[in-house]
């Protein structure tokens, strides 16, 4: 089960922070202890950047309230985009696209409307469904931007996009992701960023993809890592830093991959993370993180027989 491939190493000098689930619940709020912590450890010098499934421009929001001015992962790091200056109308300078093949793209539509999710288009900032989607204003709440109607959503993809998002009920969801995966295997990454949310990117398209290019960037080691994520495309980036941490509530093989599980997001788990492996003095860091290690151990333990079943 033991799948840490980079030794941990304190202090920690980079969060990569994933948004839902993590640091805010289907309210859509950042709460104030999770903003404290997180604009305290940035002011510290630690970097931190946002690591989503969502596209920049509804991730920039986030990153703004936090006071962020690191480059903010999209699409699973399909998109990264560096953080805009205050007050700017820019989307921020593209710094990373690694878009899905057209064929590829057309498929998945095709593929994931005869299992029972409902295939929408990402590309860059924009956000393109049917015209006839009766959900078309909640998902435009939800990603802070108006979504683009179109008659035939297959043939608007007339060039790569950035990804394609399906929308299903959550049984719906959880059984089409091994199919999926299966039959675009090579051709596409596919994962779930939401229970209800099963998305196609680019092959080699991951958040542990993802993190690998903030640590060049900021010169960081891995093993300094902290990233936080809840769903099955949080996996890549918890597995490959040193201090890869799950939220209690994610799937089980992502738990198991964790080297820490927070405590529950109702408790704003993230920042009592963050409070005691980054803003607690190195003594304290070092014991919090032995010990959350070892508890860690202990209910992966307890949970690895029902990854059997």
């Amino acid at each position: 089960m033991d799948g840490r491939r980079t030794t941990p190493t304190l202090p920690i000098r980079l969060l990569a922070l994933d948004i839902d689930g993590t640091l805010i619940g289907e309210d859509l709020i950042l709460r104030e202890r999770t903003r404290h912590a997180v604009a305290a450890a940035h002011h510290r010098g630690v970097a931190v950047s946002l690591v989503t499934g969502r596209m920049a421009s509804s991730a920039r929001g986030f990153a703004e309230v936090l006071g962020l001015d690191g480059p903010i992962v999209a699409y699973q790091g399909g998109v990264i985009r560096a953080m805009p200056t205050v007050g700017s109308r820019s989307v921020g300078r593209l710094l990373v696209h690694r878009p899905l093949a057209i064929d590829v793209a057309r498929e998945a539509i095709v593929w994931s409307r005869a299992h029972d999710v409902d295939p929408h288009i990402n590309h860059l900032e924009r956000f393109i469904i049917r015209a006839d989607d009766p959900l078309a204003e909640d998902y435009s709440a939800f990603l802070g931007a108006r979504a683009e109607l179109v008659r035939d959503i297959v043939d608007a993809v007339r060039h790569p996009i950035s990804k394609i998002l399906a929308v299903g009920e959550e049984h719906a969801v959880h059984a089409a992701l091994p199919r999926a995966q299966a039959t675009f295997a090579g051709r596409a990454e596919v994962t779930v960023s939401h229970p209800r949310f099963l998305e196609f990117v680019a092959p080699g398209v991951t958040k542990g993809g993802a993190v690998r290019w903030l640590a060049r960037h900021y010169g960081v080691p891995l093993g300094s890592i902290l990233a936080i994520g809840d769903q099955h495309n949080d996996h890549s980036m918890i597995e490959a830093v040193g201090h890869g941490a799950s939220m209690p509530s994610a799937p089980l093989p992502v738990r198991l991959a964790a080297r820490y599980i927070a405590p529950p997001l109702s408790g704003e788990g993230a920042a009592q993370l963050i409070e005691s492996l980054v803003l607690a003095g190195p003594r304290s860091a070092a014991a919090t993180a032995r010990r959350l290690e070892a508890e860690t151990v202990e209910l992966q333990a307890a949970l690895a027989p029902n990854a059997r079943r």
